[in-house]
């Protein structure tokens, strides 16, 4: 087992985009020098068991994996016993960054049971996951990171069901900032990144969204205007290290200024 003196971090949807990119952060020696990063270690959650088994077969003795549907409540009970027979109960902070954009439809259009479906993916599973870890977060004066998205204040045509769960981790974020004065939680808007979810936007959904929104994802593809995982990954990753109190609530961009302190230079 690597030295006790890095952290232990959780990260959701560790298996592609932002995810890889913060558990690949994490376990680099880059990450952040007052946190001994070359120790850190990660519970890596996801649905596809290859992506996290590729992840710790590159990080041996570091990495933990756990694989299943984030939509299964019984997940947190899970990850609550992982913590406490792999790394001793010890947990410093927990990064919940796993989504679904699906139903993209106008209300007219929706049914209730698949925005019911997002909400357990996007919202109630991460308030499973939170209930399950805050006991160890509490003893470690831990970190909460949320990744939220532009769509919980930008509305988009045919994204209501997506915007309300980001919408409702913002306030999420302010309830336990409230509640649990000796945790940190951030929400995060990581900008528009190049993930599979914007391959979907392009491939799949645009024409079901309003053709001026769907014309401007396409747009920032041809013009190399999509961020790279990595640019918020690491500063979300940073933030589960070292993030201080007074960010606790926020709902803040990941290149906002009062982040300086975490994004590259």
């Amino acid at each position: 087992m690597a030295a006790a003196t890095g952290k232990v971090i959780i990260v959701t949807g560790a298996s592609r985009g932002i995810g890889l990119a913060i558990s690949h952060h994490l376990l680099s020696s880059s990450c952040s020098p007052n946190s001994a990063s070359q120790n850190n270690r990660i519970l890596a959650i996801a649905r596809s068991r290859g992506p996290l088994e590729q992840l710790q077969r590159e990080y041996p003795s570091r990495v933990e994996i756990l694989a299943g549907d984030l939509s299964d409540f019984s997940l947190g009970a899970k990850v609550a016993e992982v913590v406490k027979d792999k790394f001793g109960g010890r947990l410093d902070g927990l990064i919940v960054n796993h989504g679904i954009l699906e139903p993209v439809k106008r209300v007219a259009d929706a049914d209730a049971e698949e925005w019911r479906r997002l909400f357990d993916v996007n919202f109630f599973s991460a308030v499973s996951m939170i209930k399950a870890c805050l006991p160890q977060l509490r003893a470690s004066k831990g970190r909460i990171v949320l990744c939220s998205s532009g769509a919980a204040s930008n509305n988009y045509a045919t994204w209501g069901a997506y915007g309300a769960s980001k919408a409702a981790l913002n306030h999420l974020a302010g309830t336990l900032a409230t509640e649990e004065k000796h945790v940190t939680t951030i929400s995060v808007r990581p900008g528009v990144v190049d993930t599979d979810m914007q391959v979907s936007i392009r491939d799949t959904h645009s024409t079901e969204m309003d053709k001026t929104d769907a014309a401007k994802f396409l747009e920032l593809k041809q013009t190399g205007g999509l961020l790279r995982p990595d640019q918020p990954g690491n500063v979300m990753a940073k933030l589960s290290l070292d993030a201080p109190a007074e960010l606790s609530g926020k709902f803040l961009s990941w290149n906002d200024a009062s982040l300086a302190a975490f994004q590259e230079k």
